[in-house]
Protein backbone atom coordinates (compact mmCIF):
# COMPACT_ATOMS: atom_id res chain seq x y z
CA UNK A 1 0.00 0.00 0.00
CA UNK A 2 1.47 3.23 -0.90
CA UNK A 3 1.31 6.05 1.72
CA UNK A 4 1.94 9.63 2.46
CA UNK A 5 4.59 9.53 5.67
CA UNK A 6 4.80 12.81 7.72
CA UNK A 7 7.46 13.03 10.35
CA UNK A 8 8.24 16.24 12.65
CA UNK A 9 10.63 18.28 11.07
CA UNK A 10 10.58 17.09 7.33
CA UNK A 11 9.28 17.33 4.20
CA UNK A 12 6.36 14.33 3.83
CA UNK A 13 7.45 11.29 1.54
CA UNK A 14 5.90 8.17 -0.38
CA UNK A 15 6.33 4.95 1.41
CA UNK A 16 5.06 1.72 0.03
CA UNK A 17 4.46 -0.54 3.19
CA UNK A 18 2.40 -3.95 4.02
CA UNK A 19 -1.37 -3.30 4.66
CA UNK A 20 -0.62 -5.43 8.79
CA UNK A 21 -1.70 -3.16 11.74
CA UNK A 22 2.14 -4.28 12.74
CA UNK A 23 3.37 -2.16 10.25
CA UNK A 24 1.23 0.83 10.42
CA UNK A 25 2.20 0.81 14.24
CA UNK A 26 5.50 0.56 13.33
CA UNK A 27 5.75 3.69 11.28
CA UNK A 28 3.94 5.78 14.05
CA UNK A 29 5.76 4.13 16.97
CA UNK A 30 2.92 2.44 19.07
CA UNK A 31 -1.21 1.96 19.14
CA UNK A 32 -2.87 3.77 15.63
CA UNK A 33 -5.28 5.98 15.87
CA UNK A 34 -7.54 6.98 12.22
CA UNK A 35 -8.75 10.45 11.84
CA UNK A 36 -11.07 11.27 8.89
CA UNK A 37 -10.70 15.10 9.08
CA UNK A 38 -10.87 15.86 5.22
CA UNK A 39 -13.83 15.69 3.18
CA UNK A 40 -12.05 13.44 0.15
CA UNK A 41 -11.35 9.51 0.69
CA UNK A 42 -8.01 10.21 3.14
CA UNK A 43 -7.15 8.53 6.53
CA UNK A 44 -4.80 10.27 8.44
CA UNK A 45 -3.31 7.65 10.69
CA UNK A 46 -1.36 8.67 13.79
CA UNK A 47 -0.26 7.37 17.33
CA UNK A 48 -3.17 7.06 19.85
CA UNK A 49 -0.99 8.25 22.76
CA UNK A 50 1.39 11.31 20.66
CA UNK A 51 0.69 13.56 23.74
CA UNK A 52 0.92 11.39 26.51
CA UNK A 53 4.23 10.00 25.40
CA UNK A 54 5.54 13.50 24.88
CA UNK A 55 6.22 12.63 21.05
CA UNK A 56 7.10 16.40 19.37
CA UNK A 57 4.56 18.44 17.50
CA UNK A 58 4.14 17.43 13.92
CA UNK A 59 1.25 19.11 12.19
CA UNK A 60 -1.66 21.26 12.70
CA UNK A 61 -4.61 19.44 10.62
CA UNK A 62 -7.22 22.19 11.38
CA UNK A 63 -8.79 24.44 13.98
CA UNK A 64 -9.30 21.82 16.34
CA UNK A 65 -6.68 19.03 15.63
CA UNK A 66 -2.63 18.94 15.87
CA UNK A 67 -1.00 15.71 15.58
CA UNK A 68 2.08 14.99 17.85
CA UNK A 69 4.73 12.28 16.48
CA UNK A 70 4.62 11.06 13.09
CA UNK A 71 1.72 10.31 11.27
CA UNK A 72 0.71 9.01 7.42
CA UNK A 73 -2.40 9.73 5.34
CA UNK A 74 -3.61 6.18 3.11
CA UNK A 75 -6.51 5.59 0.96
CA UNK A 76 -9.98 4.40 2.24
CA UNK A 77 -11.44 1.15 0.82
CA UNK A 78 -14.44 -0.20 1.47
CA UNK A 79 -13.12 -1.41 5.05
CA UNK A 80 -10.06 -1.12 5.18
CA UNK A 81 -7.16 1.40 3.92
CA UNK A 82 -5.81 1.35 0.74
CA UNK A 83 -2.78 3.35 -0.85
CA UNK A 84 -3.29 7.11 -1.24
CA UNK A 85 -4.18 7.63 -5.15
CA UNK A 86 -1.46 9.70 -7.07
CA UNK A 87 -3.86 13.00 -7.10
CA UNK A 88 -4.27 12.99 -3.48
CA UNK A 89 -0.30 11.82 -2.47
CA UNK A 90 0.14 15.26 -4.19
CA UNK A 91 -2.27 17.14 -3.09
CA UNK A 92 -1.55 16.20 0.71
CA UNK A 93 2.20 16.93 0.13
CA UNK A 94 1.53 20.11 -0.87
CA UNK A 95 -0.68 20.96 2.49
CA UNK A 96 2.16 19.16 4.98
CA UNK A 97 5.10 20.27 3.18
CA UNK A 98 6.62 22.31 5.23
CA UNK A 99 7.73 21.52 8.91
CA UNK A 100 5.53 23.64 11.65
CA UNK A 101 6.86 24.50 15.07
CA UNK A 102 4.27 24.97 17.93
CA UNK A 103 4.24 28.38 20.32
CA UNK A 104 1.95 29.52 23.13
CA UNK A 105 1.28 32.14 20.14
CA UNK A 106 0.73 29.86 17.25
CA UNK A 107 2.00 27.42 14.98
CA UNK A 108 4.50 28.49 12.58
CA UNK A 109 5.72 26.96 9.40
CA UNK A 110 9.88 26.36 8.93
CA UNK A 111 12.04 24.87 6.41
CA UNK A 112 13.72 21.71 7.37
CA UNK A 113 16.80 23.37 7.64
CA UNK A 114 15.64 25.89 9.98
CA UNK A 115 13.77 23.20 12.19
CA UNK A 116 16.86 21.24 13.13
CA UNK A 117 18.49 24.04 13.94
CA UNK A 118 15.33 25.74 16.52
CA UNK A 119 15.38 21.90 18.02
CA UNK A 120 19.17 22.05 18.73
CA UNK A 121 19.14 25.44 20.34
CA UNK A 122 16.10 24.15 22.26
CA UNK A 123 17.82 21.24 23.21
CA UNK A 124 20.94 23.52 24.48
CA UNK A 125 18.63 25.60 26.39
CA UNK A 126 16.78 22.61 27.90
CA UNK A 127 20.08 21.01 29.23
CA UNK A 128 21.26 24.67 31.27
CA UNK A 129 18.26 24.22 33.53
Amino acid sequence: MKILVVEPGKHPYEKEIESTLKEMQKIVGGRIQALYPFRDEVGVVCNDDGISLQMPFNRKIDEECYIFGTFFLCGLGLEDFTSLPENLMEKYRKRFYSPQFYTASGVYNLPPERYRLLMVKLGELEGRA
